[in-house]
Formats: C-alpha cells, sequence, structure tokens
C-alpha cells in the first residue's frame, strides 16, 4: 500500500524499504474540463479551439549543500534529459497533460546520485505561461507519486490539492539525503515564476 501525505510531510523512502535504488517518480495533471464542450477539450477556456494546451513540464533540480545549484547541468528537463552521472533521466516531455497516469516521468537511481548532492527538488513548471496567460488554477488532479519500477509497487503519493489559482510554478516535492538513507518531503508550495530558469536561479 502506497504512503498517502499531505502537505508538509516527510517519509522515510529507502529506510522502510531495503535494497531500494532504483525509484520511478512519477509526476500528473489533468486540464481543467469546461463546460462548454466546443473547441476541445481546453477550447472554451479561451474562446475557441484555437488555443493553446496548458503544457505543464516536470523538472529536477540536484541540489548541493545549503539548498545550492552547483552546475546548470543539474537541472533535469525536456532540454536536458539525463544527468551528466546518468543518477536522472526525464522520460520527455507531454505537451497537454490529457489522459490517465503518470504525464512525466522520472528515473532516479539513487546510488548513483553523487556525494555532494543532497536534494533532488520536483518542479512542475506552466511552459510560456505569460504569453499564453495560464496557471495552474487551469489544471487539476495534479499529483506526484514514487514507485518501485522492479514491482510496480507504488511507495508514495501525494495529491496537490491546494487552490494554486494564478501561480505559475509548482515545487511538488523533495528527495533528499538523511544520513545513509533517503527521504521524501511533500512541498506543495507554488510561485509566480514565469519560467525554469527562473526557478532555477532561486537557487543559485
Amino acid at each position: 500500500m502506497a504512503i498517502n501525505l499531505q502537505k508538509g510531510q516527510r517519509v522515510d523512502l529507502t529506510k522502510g524499504n531495503p535494497g531500494l535504488t532504483r525509484i520511478l517518480v512519477g509526476l500528473g495533471w489533468d486540464p481543467v474540463q469546461s463546460s462548454g464542450g466546443g473547441g476541445g477539450f481546453f477550447g472554451s477556456l479561451f474562446g475557441g479551439g484555437g488555443a493553446p494546451n496548458v503544457d505543464c513540464d516536470a523538472s529536477v533540480i540536484m541540489l548541493g549543500a545549503n539548498d545550492r545549484l552547483q552546475n546548470n547541468k543539474d537541472v533535469i528537463y525536456f532540454g536536458n534529459l539525463k544527468s551528466a552521472d546518468g543518477s536522472v533521466q526525464h522520460s520527455g516531455d507531454n505537451l497537454t497533460g490529457d489522459g490517465d497516469g503518470d504525464d512525466e516521468q522520472i528515473m532516479i537511481d539513487l546510488s548513483r546520485v553523487p556525494s555532494n548532492i543532497e536534494k533532488l527538488v520536483f518542479v512542475v513548471n506552466i511552459y510560456d505561461c505569460v504569453k499564453r496567460k495560464q496557471h495552474f488554477g487551469m489544471i487539476r488532479n495534479a499529483f506526484i507519486r514514487v514507485v518501485n519500477p522492479g514491482n510496480q509497487q507504488e511507495l508514495i503519493h501525494y495529491n496537490l490539492t491546494d487552490d494554486y489559482s494564478g501561480r505559475t510554478c509548482l515545487v511538488t516535492g523533495e528527495i533528499y539525503r538523511h544520513g545513509n538513507e533517503w527521504k521524501f518531503a511533500a512541498i506543495g508550495n507554488a510561485t509566480n515564476a514565469a519560467s525554469l530558469s527562473e526557478v532555477v536561479r532561486s537557487y543559485s
């Protein structure tokens, strides 16, 4: 059974799962269903079928001591799908968020994360949000989960249920070192960062 977390909760990830080194982190969201019906599943919110989908992008920021980014290559996202050390690999971009299950997935080999990396921060932001005038009030059912890919067992599940209207960036969760083990924290903090680069600068 997965552990269902509330905002702010922290839980052991590896201590209760001896031998666990490889994990899959899945992030998902759905577009808000419009009542108008026309113009596609998101069309009426924008007054027609020609408007863009809300394109949410999941990223991982690998941080060193004092929550600081040590190298821009430690940001894993659709433009840099694999960390230099090979410990973190992104599944690639999902442009719509439509459909069930994970929208984007990140595979992590905890045993290969360099010793100078103390925390992995999972961020979801809206691509081109300013130009498209989009925000997280336009999506629903956002979640982050941790799965053991060896047996497909879901270990941790966190539904982000706050009202994020007007916000454009979401720090969903963190995996961090605790002694020789790894723990997971349900964060759920939203900001008005207009791009991933703006988020990254906050850790520089």
